[in-house]
Order: structure tokens, then C-alpha cells, then sequence
């Protein structure tokens, strides 16, 4: 079960759903960008400041959280190039479509709800089967029936498609079949009846008898 959650979660999603991001930075904590909101995918370690991004992760691979609601929310623009993020319900917020790092508390939803979390029962807005990504992880983790990996969308996407030009290719074949058996055998063809009508020959009395 263990090699099945890690080949379709990314090594570095639980570690930064478990980050505390917007604290200080110790080393920055007097510059007007001290708050930690980024996170390095390659370091795997823990959130830091604009500054630190340009002095240490340079030519890294960062993201950058951001705060709806006190609570944290990362673009959709930024990060679903590096996972798949299917099935987790997207907000717009401040003109950028996000996604919540983790679940936010809320009562149980009525029973008016059209949609709701799969693993906390929050209310959705569309047909969505997780609030967040720590939900979907949560999914992964209880079902094995999603995925955060790229590769296996793309390789699934990439059967339907092959499934797809099999069945053109097949029936492009039987259309040749067809067509090759209609040259084989050519319909054969009637001649109409002539409308014209046969001239009749010229009358002959006959003779006289003596």
C-alpha cells in the first residue's frame, strides 16, 4: 500500500501540507517581505521568505502560498504543471483561480447539499469530490482511486485516445473491404427497353386467283 501512495503522490505534498506558512523570517524578520510563503519543491524542508527564495533556492523549483480566509490557498496556474489536481474543488479569489492547501472546519452539510467532501462533508459548489488537496491526499490514502501524478492522467488520457483511433482505424477498414468487394464484383448493369417502336413492313396483298 505504502509504494502505491508513494507512485501517486508527490514526495514533497505531505511535507508541505504540513508546513506552517506566514510565520516571520528569522533571518529577514526586518524586511517589508520577512513572511514565509514559499516553498521549495526540490529542498522538501520548510516555508521561507522572498529574500531567501533569491539568496538560496534561486534556481529551484518554488511555490508561492497565499491566504484566503486565514486560510492557505495556492493559484491554480502555479501548480497544477506539476500535479494533477482533478477532482479537488477550485475557488476564484481576488481574479485567481486557487485551490485550499487543507481542510477548512465547518459543520456537517444539510441535507438540501448537492455536493459535499468526500472525506470532511463540506458543502461543495460543484461537482467536486474533495474540498483540498489534504482531502484528496486523505482519498488516496483510503481508496487508491486518485492520484496527484501527471504521468498516469496523461498515460490514461493517452489509452482512451488510442482506444479512439482504433475504432476509426477499424471501421476505415471495413469501409475498404466494402469498397474492394464492389470492384471485385461491379453491379451488373440492365439495359433499359428501347422506347422506340419497330417500323412495320410494308403490306403484301395477296393474288389473285385466275
Amino acid at each position: 500500500m505504502f509504494e502505491q501512495e508513494a507512485s501517486l503522490v508527490p514526495p514533497w505534498l505531505e511535507p508541505m501540507l504540513r508546513t506552517a506558512f506566514f510565520t516571520v523570517c528569522r533571518t529577514h524578520g526586518d524586511a517589508a517581505r520577512s513572511e514565509c510563503n514559499m516553498y521549495c519543491l526540490d529542498c522538501n524542508d520548510q516555508a521561507f521568505c522572498f529574500y531567501c527564495r533569491s539568496s538560496k533556492h534561486k534556481d529551484h523549483q518554488v511555490i508561492q502560498i497565499r491566504r484566503s480566509s486565514y486560510h492557505d490557498v495556492v493559484r491554480v496556474g502555479e501548480i497544477q504543471n506539476i500535479m494533477d489536481i482533478s477532482g479537488v474543488q477550485t475557488y476564484v479569489i481576488n481574479s485567481a483561480r486557487v485551490v485550499f492547501l487543507n481542510e477548512r472546519p465547518q459543520p456537517r452539510s444539510g441535507k438540501g447539499v448537492a455536493h459535499i467532501c468526500e472525506i470532511c462533508g463540506r458543502s461543495l459548489l460543484d461537482p467536486f469530490r474533495f474540498c483540498s488537496l489534504g482531502c484528496k491526499l486523505a482519498g488516496i490514502k483510503r481508496d487508491g482511486n486518485a492520484s496527484f501524478t501527471l504521468e498516469i492522467k496523461n498515460e490514461a488520457f493517452m489509452e482512451r485516445k488510442e482506444g479512439i483511433s482504433r475504432q476509426v482505424s477499424s471501421r476505415k477498414q471495413e469501409e475498404l473491404r466494402a469498397d474492394s468487394q464492389h470492384d471485385i464484383y461491379p453491379p451488373t448493369t440492365h439495359k433499359p427497353p428501347s422506347s422506340a417502336r419497330r417500323r412495320k413492313g410494308v403490306p403484301h396483298r395477296a393474288p389473285f386467283g385466275s
